[in-house]
């Protein structure tokens, strides 16, 4: 770690009125310097996109923790693009480490491609800047809300001792984002243990039937209910079936691991 005040910055998808981001900002206060740079307005599912409907306008936002400790922006802009605008124009340098979250809403399984909260995380690490992405399991009523019934204290508690980590260690050259899953009901002692992903979907999208191709189709999405899908070891099972905090390690390298000449022999027959 650096000898200067860690400088960290925090982002989410859920935008900058989420109290899951200020519950992280407060927890990362007494760790280092804590810049918040989030979206203005709900951005769940942006994945990394960076669309250029989006007006980049920036705009300070008033910090309700630190007494003016956190310099805090809005964005109108998707999560990636918050990172981008933090790293390239508001911060005066690269920070330290970035922490996406804390999500409304796990962000287990193959779904983590959709994930803003992920896809911030990925910007920063194309930066070879270090990340995390925080997430607590939630209701899916509560997922796309700002609901003040849902705890954030234990997620932020273990968000600042994974934040800690990265910072102080280095990390094994292929993990480029550690994703963590707290589950509901968690305290600030749950074990944890490292994952791999599922492949067994955590959401199963529907679309409301519609009489004609020119109506609304509107997509939503329930969580799979059949629980013994998920198999042991993955993100999904540790944090939704051994009540863990499942903490995954993903890579920006997305070339799959197999063997060239297995994938070789396997085309030319």
């Amino acid at each position: 770690m650096s000898l200067h005040e860690p400088q960290i910055l925090i982002t989410n998808d859920d935008g900058i009125a989420s109290p899951g981001l200020w519950a992280a900002a407060g927890a990362l206060s007494r760790v280092g310097k804590v810049w918040v740079v989030a979206p203005r307005e709900q951005s769940t599912s942006a994945g990394r996109s960076t669309p250029p409907t989006s007006d980049g306008s920036i705009a300070a936002w008033p910090s309700p923790i630190g007494e003016g400790e956190i310099e805090a922006f809005s964005v109108g802009g998707t999560p990636a693009q918050a990172v981008l605008l933090a790293l390239h124009k508001i911060l005066p340098g690269l920070p330290d480490l970035v922490i996406s979250g804390i999500n409304y809403g796990t962000n287990a399984g193959p779904g983590i491609t959709n994930s803003g909260t992920v896809g911030a995380a990925i910007e920063a690490a194309a930066h070879h800047i270090p990340a995390l992405a925080v997430s607590v399991e939630t209701s899916m009523e509560q997922e796309l809300s700002h609901s003040l019934e849902v705890d954030f204290s234990a997620a932020a508690a273990i968000t600042a001792v994974f934040a800690d980590l990265m910072m102080g260690r280095q990390m094994p050259p292929d993990v480029h984002v550690l994703k963590v899953e707290v589950p509901a009901g968690a305290t600030s002692h749950t074990p944890w243990e490292v994952t791999r992903l599922s492949l067994d979907p955590v959401y199963i999208p529907h679309i409301r039937r519609s009489e004609s191709w020119e109506d609304a189709h509107r997509l939503w999405y329930t969580i799979q209910p059949d629980r013994s899908t998920f198999q042991p070891g993955t993100d999904a099972h540790t944090v939704l079936v051994k009540r863990m905090v499942a903490v995954t390690p993903i890579s920006i390298d997305m070339t799959s691991r197999v063997s060239s000449a297995e994938l070789e022999a396997c085309l030319r027959g």
